[in-house]
């Protein structure tokens, strides 16, 4: 298991991070999710630890806490040594009926890292990320008070999840002018069959130092292999009852069969494709994975051992690329006529 720097700090996490959304749920959209109780879930803690996997992430809003809880029971019940696990967790959505148990307000951010550090028995969080964005509160008012956090030793780096390029480096900008803690990393959706982020979050990343954690890497499960186009899903699969997040499916079964061959001559799963693609992008830091069962994180953490050739990374980049959008194809029209003066830049690229 690899490890790669968290954005432009000293901070070093596994290239596979263990996700819980799949812990607690009783019912309804939680239980669909996973519903895993603290033995089934502790067993898959201990054997992601024992791969080396040191990135474990959760949030206040999985199965209303208890994923929090469970995650916070299996660290204390497995003697996990504090400093060998990175511990994230997000905060912004709606942890009670009140109108401002919600969003990225200094008030709820502060209630709501005292309610997760509860919850998972710590005296810090590692990275505390923001959820969504908060088109009510102004991003001052989020960027400051992640910043207290982090001076009162509350939480250790901060991080932010589903925002926008234009959002993020505003934040940056004003974390630059105050002196505040800055954004280390996005969390975003990221997948062979779902490249979006490719056009502005990615080369935003790269530029500004921003790591990136990918949720979501197998679009759902649509990119297990065990889909077929028109079938229904099969009976436990998530996809089932909550068809998310939203794909192309016509372009998400042409990704599939182009990573079939590649599988079958590496001798693996076509999930370990899809997840050794993200393992060689450059903007990847860590790809988030999710279990039920033993033998799915087994088969994605063996993922970390697949090699991918030049020729299969252009096979899968060519079946997945991502049309051309405004004002991208302006540019490459434009770029035309720069072609010498980019030459001595590509000469020194590797």
């Amino acid at each position: 298991m690899r490890t790669n720097r968290l954005g432009q700090t000293g901070l070093f996490v596994s290239e596979l991070c263990l996700g819980t959304m799949t812990f607690g749920g009783d019912a309804g959209l939680w239980q669909m999710m996973g519903g895993l109780q603290q033995d089934a879930a502790e067993r898959l803690v201990g054997s992601a630890i024992d791969a080396g996997i040191n990135f474990i992430d959760t949030a206040d809003v999985y199965a209303e806490g208890q994923s929090e809880e469970i995650t916070g029971r299996a660290l204390k019940n497995l003697k996990v040594p504090r400093e060998d696990i990175i511990v994230a967790t997000k905060v912004y959505g709606a942890t009670g009926t009140g109108v401002n148990s919600r969003g990225a307000s200094r008030g709820h951010i502060m209630d709501g890292v005292k309610a997760s550090l509860k919850r998972l028995q710590l005296d810090h969080i590692d990275l505390y990320q923001i959820h969504g964005f908060d088109p009510v509160t102004p991003i001052e008012e989020t960027v400051h008070a992640l910043d207290l956090l982090v001076r009162q030793g509350h939480v250790r780096y901060v991080g932010v999840s589903n925002w926008t390029a234009w959002q993020i480096m505003k934040a940056l900008g004003i974390a630059e002018r105050n002196g505040y803690a800055r954004f280390d990393s996005l969390q975003a959706y990221y997948s062979i069959a779902g490249r979006d982020l490719e056009r502005e979050l990615g080369p935003m990343m790269i530029s500004e130092g921003v790591g990136l954690m990918v949720w979501s890497p197998l679009a759902g499960g649509l990119l297990s292999g065990k889909y077929q186009p028109g079938a229904q899903p099969s009976e436990g699969n998530r996809r089932e009852g909550f068809d998310f997040p939203p794909v192309d499916k016509d372009r998400a079964s042409a990704c599939i069969d182009a990573m079939r061959p590649i599988a079958e001559s590496h001798g693996v799963s076509i999930a370990q494709i899809a997840l050794a693609w993200l393992l060689h992008r450059k903007v990847v830091t860590s790809v988030i994975i999710g279990a039920k069962r033993q033998d799915q994180l087994d088969d994605n953490i063996a993922a970390t051992n697949v090699n991918l050739t030049s020729d299969e990374l252009d096979r899968l980049d060519a079946v997945s690329a991502l049309p051309s959008e405004y004002p991208q194809w302006m540019l490459d029209f434009m770029l035309g006529s720069h072609q010498d003066r980019l030459q001595p830049l590509r000469s020194t690229a590797r």
